[in-house]
């Protein structure tokens, strides 16, 4: 296994470790999210039911107390068709035709005219002031349409007194034939809207609107003057308030821009909407609150796991590394850089077994070192263990293909595995070993023409005619790469020797 295939099998548990946690946080991090998003839903599901209780309550109450103000007007509508409540005295008149006003909470006056405008009846006083109403929004209706029925006009201001604005709810007067003979109209002091709205606790941001259905704003809570009479149809905080009766959305304020959960209910039998809207940020102050713990909660466990992550996978690493190292001492020699002894025979054992499995040659290169005893007492040691290096380097500069294997047999002597090699190949490449060891022109007086050369036995087990392997074990495939090598001692050295070439001799 080369130094990168090492380095990549070390990497990848360390790296499963950290992906794993990162998994880990991932999924930690998603039921946290599924978790706020509930919470949240939880709180704006809260809020909704809330806000529509409190729109229904406030529903019920304004409902209650126009249904005052509209049986006064119909006392009114009936008490001027009797002939008998007509003939009476004024003073008598005046009590008989207006003494159900007196119920209706914030009730301004009671007024009834003519086909022009001008006052007949009033409330306040006999005989009537002197004022004209054609102008005025709840008159015109009437006047220009049959069926207006019970009108509720825009906010206005009274002109013969100084409260607040008022809205008038009012009834048209026929003549015998049919036609317009004026209005019986009831005015309503905003004042009683604004009273109602102030005793309800909405937080920072909540706001109570009633407004007509054309959008026309009647009241607004926190109360400003200038709103009154404001009309919202265009906005788009409008435009669901027409699709029912009664519901609940999220949208922008046309008058302030704040985002709010509206809740709405129609107020029966007027062109009314009561709208209960809470700000989301008051709404959600609470789940803000928890939803920042909670996330930091989250987010430091997250941290926690990664940085326990990636210290353990550090552990693993420097731990399969030093195992990696601990390995590659006890199968390379550290002299050479080749294989070890033991890596030599697992290798050896394994590619034995491949060769036979497969029906494939192997062939082995045995080298010994020329006269290297001679060579150590006459250069030193370290002499011998730097000719020993270069033989090494020079054996690995030329074993390069991806299943051969090269290895320190012992002192001087090295093998070389080659899987899937004939004799003739493996003839060859010795050869070109033994050549390229006499090239590096190491002096040695004892050697062949005065320097370092090495002598190399070659052997290959392959199948013979009728499926038989040449040698019928391993320790005598290596025994033969033994002999090979004696051969080419004995043949003078600095040589190439194969097995095939000498059986005949060894028979002998």
């Amino acid at each position: 296994m080369n130094h990168f295939a090492v380095r990549k099998a070390v990497k990848r548990p360390a790296s499963l470790i950290v992906t794993a946690s990162l998994v880990l946080v991932c999924m930690i991090a998603a039921l946290g999210t599924l978790a706020l998003l509930q919470m949240r839903r939880d709180a704006l599901d809260n809020a909704t039911e809330a806000s529509a209780n409190l729109a229904l309550t406030l529903e019920r109450s304004i409902t209650r107390n126009l249904q005052i103000h509209e049986l006064a007007i119909s006392g009114v509508f009936e008490a001027m068709h009797d002939p008998a409540i007509m003939a009476q005295p004024a003073a008598l008149r005046q009590r008989l035709l207006f003494d159900r006003s007196i119920n209706a909470e914030d009730m301004g006056s009671l007024l009834v005219t003519d086909g022009n405008g001008k006052l007949v009846l009033d409330s306040q006083q006999w005989p009537p002031r002197p004022v004209n109403v054609s102008d005025r929004d709840y008159f015109q209706a009437h006047r220009n349409a049959t069926d207006a029925g019970l009108f509720l006009s825009r906010p206005f201001q009274p002109r013969l007194t100084p409260e607040n604005k008022s809205i008038g709810i009012s009834r048209r007067l026929s003549a015998p034939d049919g036609s317009f003979a004026g209005i019986v109209v009831g005015t309503l002091r905003l004042q009683y809207f604004r009273k109602l709205f102030d005793g309800v606790s909405l937080g920072e941001g909540g706001t109570l609107t009633l407004l007509r259905t054309d959008g026309t704003i009647i009241m607004r809570r926190p109360y400003e003057a200038e709103s009154i009479g404001r009309d919202i149809s265009g906005s788009a905080s409008f435009a669901p308030l027409l699709q029912g009766t009664q519901g609940s959305f999220i949208g922008v304020a046309a008058v302030d821009g704040v985002q709010r959960l509206y809740s709405f209910r129609r107020i029966p039998g007027f062109p009314l909407i009561v709208v209960v809207g809470r700000a989301t940020h008051d709404v959600l102050a609470a789940w803000y609150r928890r939803a920042w713990l909670f996330g930091a909660l989250i987010a430091a466990m997250d941290a926690a796991i990664i940085a326990l992550s990636v210290s353990l996978a550090r552990q693993w690493r420097r731990r399969a590394e030093m195992e990696e190292h601990l390995r590659w001492m006890v199968n390379t020699d550290g002299l050479t850089g080749l294989g070890s002894r033991r890596a030599l025979d697992d290798a050896a054992d394994m590619e034995w077994r491949r060769a036979r499995r497969h029906g494939q040659p192997l062939s082995l290169l045995m080298l010994d070192v020329d006269h290297f005893k001679q060579f150590n007492d006459r250069y030193g040691h370290q002499a011998g263990d730097d000719a020993l290096a270069a033989v090494g380097a020079c054996i690995q500069r030329h074993v390069r293909r991806p299943g051969d294997y090269a290895g320190r047999y012992g002192g001087e002597e090295f093998a070389i595995l080659l899987p899937d090699t004939d004799t003739a190949g493996a003839a060859a490449l010795a050869e070109t070993v033994r050549a390229a060891v006499e090239a590096l022109r190491i002096p040695n007086a004892a050697g062949v023409d005065g320097q370092l050369t090495v002598s190399i036995g070659v052997v290959t087990d392959t199948n013979r005619p009728g499926s038989e392997r040449a040698f019928g074990e391993l320790r005598a495939f290596l025994r033969a790469g033994d002999e090979a090598l004696y051969l080419a001692k004995r043949s003078g050295r600095n040589c190439v020797a194969t097995f095939s070439a000498m059986a005949p001799a060894l028979a002998s």
